[in-house]
């Protein structure tokens, strides 16, 4: 079976919910993709974070795959 790698950026206010949502995708089997983002944002006055993940699937990336269900 080929293996293939899909990508997600997760992002979110600086929360403890960003945290909790990078250890689910952690606990699904995603991988941490280089170093997470952080940056202000000045309309909404919050810190925002970013985190990209990668995973391995069993099938060809399709465009009409539910990546946040993989």
């Amino acid at each position: 079976m080929a293996e293939h790698v899909i990508y997600r950026l997760l992002t979110g206010d600086d929360t403890s919910e960003f945290c909790h949502k990078i250890s689910l995708a952690l606990a699904k089997g995603w991988m941490l993709h280089g170093s997470p983002a952080y940056g202000f944002d000045a309309a909404n006055g919050v810190m925002r974070c970013a985190q990209a993940v990668t995973k391995v699937v069993d099938r060809p990336y399709d465009p009409d795959m539910k990546l946040g269900a993989q």
